[in-house]
């Protein structure tokens, strides 16, 4: 079975799926995303991911492409068509299409993109039996990366650089030394006496829906979180260290840039988040 996009009010083929040439995403990078988890036919977390869309749009002055609601009802039909029970649902809106001018065009209606794409349910699970690497870069993006942008040029240009590292992901690290989040994910660790410290989020990060429902994992647990920055040197003495994202929840760092975290090995803490995420998120049938 081919799969299916919604494309601007219509589902299309994958392969035929298309924007205009002055579609300002295309011209300008003029436009938001959200990806949305897909775990045993349910989306993860929707209500968080489609308020941090509002967040998003607003923040670039980008009205709704669609009621809320509506947009619920395509991300489910996309699923549907493309018979996704584990994976993931992405949704890009941007400004519309318009003579190619820096200025905000007038009357120019958004344009919406959703697709949907299976994933190995295991693979993340086996992952995270060994855990990954990192390796850190320097900070090089604009300030308001709270804003989930589909400007992404150099969170690509980081995940390349873990890739010929051998490593799974980059943490950019702000001037005075301390870890700000990865290319695709937020950044944890653990300290000795068992406190998940993780960066606060008002400023200088993107606000992760994983980040925030392991909030409410660590609460059930029995956790205490502490939101400050820590720098690399804490990171490689931790007791731990974990990214969170919607395609990995919490995934263990065992060794940065080169330096292994503890024994090398998975902790105990980041298991545990791991093992308690699906009765903690919100599922919505898709």
């Amino acid at each position: 079975m081919p799969r299916i996009a919604y494309v601007n009010g219509r589902y299309l083929p994958h392969r035929d799926a298309a924007v205009h040439i002055e579609d300002r995403g295309y011209q300008f990078a003029d436009g938001v995303y959200e990806v949305c988890e897909v775990a045993h036919g349910n989306l993860m977390d929707a209500t968080r991911h489609l308020d941090r869309l509002d967040r998003s749009l607003r923040e670039l002055r980008i009205g709704w492409p669609m009621h809320r609601s509506a947009l619920v009802m395509v991300m489910r039909e996309v699923v549907t068509r493309n018979r996704v029970r584990s994976g993931l649902v992405y949704v890009q809106v941007t400004r519309g299409v318009a003579s190619r001018d820096f200025v905000f065009p007038e009357n120019v209606a958004p344009s919406l993109v959703v697709t949907a794409k299976k994933v190995d349910p295991g693979a993340a699970a086996r992952r995270a039996e060994t855990g990954i690497k990192v390796i850190t870069l320097p900070e090089n993006r604009w300030e308001r990366v709270d804003i989930k942008s589909v400007g992404l040029l150099p969170n690509v240009l980081a995940k390349q650089s873990a890739k010929e590292a051998g490593a799974h992901e980059a943490w950019f690290v702000d001037t005075e030394g301390n870890v700000k989040e990865g290319g695709s994910s937020n950044a944890w660790i653990v300290t000795k006496d068992g406190r998940l410290i993780t960066r606060p989020a008002e400023f200088g990060i993107l606000r992760g829906i994983t980040r925030t429902t392991l909030f409410d994992v660590a609460e059930k647990l029995g956790l205490t979180i502490e939101e400050r920055g820590f720098s690399v040197a804490e990171a490689k003495a931790a007791r731990e260290a974990f990214i969170s994202s919607a395609t990995t929840i919490a995934m263990p760092v065992v060794e940065i840039d080169g330096t292994p975290v503890a024994n090398g090995y998975p902790g105990s803490v980041v298991q545990s988040l791991r093992q308690a995420f699906f009765d903690v998120a919100e599922k919505t049938p898709a």
